[in-house]
């Protein structure tokens, strides 16, 4: 049984400061480390009060009565990368020092895709990287990367995810693998667990009126809706269903899959 001192810490993702305390007696601590993907930001956005991933997961593994209860800590940041997380000093300040902290599941390689120079080369060094600074700041969890969703094509996505099923292997590490699942639920409709989100002025100037009640501010500003209720109006326009972000469907298809995962491994470490 550890109890620890009430810890503060600056979830720099959500812009807001956090606490994540010791009097979390017996609970397990699971860190979620990631791009925009694990984030989710606009459905934060649009319902703050979730539930987010990281309480799906926390909620689904509590229905789990033999399980211990856990504290799921969501520190996804929208646009990071590997060597982008390590090199501006946001790992020592928001990682480095949370207490107690008994699994980490990692998912990058979207931003670092785009954003890493010799993406093939220079992501597994990152990630090896990365890794060796989890061993010695958290030398009790085990660290589980984990595979990207289906965000790019196929052949993209099967670019960045082999090599991440390669880095696992290389680091002795667990392997979480979404991408299958994500895939399979996305076949009941190409676009059913992403949001759009919409240049306003590239919205018909005659529907902008209509629109108001979706715009978030900006120049020129966006139209963001979580679910398909405009779908009818302005699924014609060219790029409407382009942006792939999980909404809030899409999170709960992650967190129990993530849950799923994380059972067995629960269970077999409460015996």
């Amino acid at each position: 049984m550890r109890i620890w001192n009430l810890f503060l810490f600056t979830v720099v993702g959500l812009g807001l400061t956090a606490c994540a305390y010791a009097e979390h007696d017996g609970k397990i601590q699971i860190l979620l480390l990631g791009d925009s993907t694990t984030e989710g930001s606009i459905p934060r956005r649009h319902v703050p009060k979730g539930p987010h991933l990281e309480d799906v997961i926390r909620e689904l593994l509590a229905a789990e009565k033999d399980l211990p209860p856990t504290n799921v800590i969501n520190l996804g940041l929208s646009g990071e990368y590997i060597h982008g997380l390590l090199s501006s000093g946001r790992y020592e300040k928001s990682v480095s020092k949370l207490p107690g902290i008994d699994y980490v599941l990692i998912r990058y390689g979207l931003n670092d895709k785009g954003r890493r120079e010799n993406f093939d080369e220079n992501f597994p060094k990152d990630y090896h990287d990365l890794l060796e600074r989890l061993r010695k700041d958290h030398p009790q969890a085990t660290l589980i990367v984990t595979t990207v969703i289906p965000y790019f094509d196929e052949e993209n996505s099967a670019r960045v995810n082999k090599l991440n099923v390669e880095v696992a292997k290389t680091e002795g590490v667990l392997l979480f693998d979404i991408y299958p699942r994500y895939a399979a639920e996305l076949k009941q409709g190409p676009n059913m667990l992403n949001y759009r989100r919409y240049p306003l002025d590239k919205i018909p100037e005659s529907r902008r009126e209509f629109v108001k009640p979706f715009v978030v501010a900006g120049n020129p500003g966006t139209v963001e809706v979580l679910d398909n209720r405009l779908d009818a109006h302005f699924g014609d326009l060219p790029g409407w269903y382009g942006d792939r972000h999980p909404n809030l469907a899409g999170y709960h298809v992650i967190g129990d899959e993530t849950a799923k995962f994380l059972v067995p491994l629960l269970r077999k470490k409460s015996k």
